[in-house]
């Protein structure tokens, strides 16, 4: 009967440890963060093609204006980036921007960013990763160039 209770109670810890250790080893997150300088290059069907250099978390991005539409305060941007790590990394999302014009600033907007990785997409050190993040900062579609601060965390 002693016996029994220990065996059982052995296969109950392997159990529950194993279970904890596959919980742990699902939830890896780490977080992402730095800052931008995104340059538009304008295209000839009217759309821009972007380029970044970063500081952080990521070494550089290029994206593209995929969709526009006038608000009531400003634009919305459908927009897909491709982010590159200094280590090999790699990951591409597909975003919203919503940029909110300055008051008295022709062209120039208050932008804030929400990419979503596409897992499939991510390739080395980020092979695995999902999720998404955020930036904010500031827009001259006039200059053709702007400042943004991106932050967030993503998790494999």
């Amino acid at each position: 009967m002693l016996n029994k209770t220990i065996k059982q109670l052995t296969i109950f810890i392997t159990i529950t440890i194993s279970t904890i250790s596959i919980g742990f080893a699902e939830n890896i997150c780490m977080p992402i963060g730095g800052v931008g300088m995104p340059n538009f290059v304008p295209q000839e069907d009217g759309s821009f093609t972007i380029v970044a250099l970063l500081t952080g978390s990521v070494s550089n991005a290029a994206g593209k204006v995929t969709g526009q539409r006038t608000t009531e305060t400003g634009l919305e941007m459908d927009m897909e980036h491709y982010f590159m790590t200094n280590k090999g990394g790699f990951m591409h999302t597909k975003d919203l921007g919503i940029l909110t014009q300055v008051v008295g600033k022709k062209d120039q907007y208050m932008i804030e960013i929400t990419y979503d990785i596409q897992e499939a997409s991510t390739s080395g050190e980020l092979k695995g990763y999902k999720g998404r993040f955020n930036s904010f900062g500031l827009v001259d579609l006039a200059n053709l160039n702007g400042l943004i601060r991106y932050s967030g965390e993503i998790c494999k």
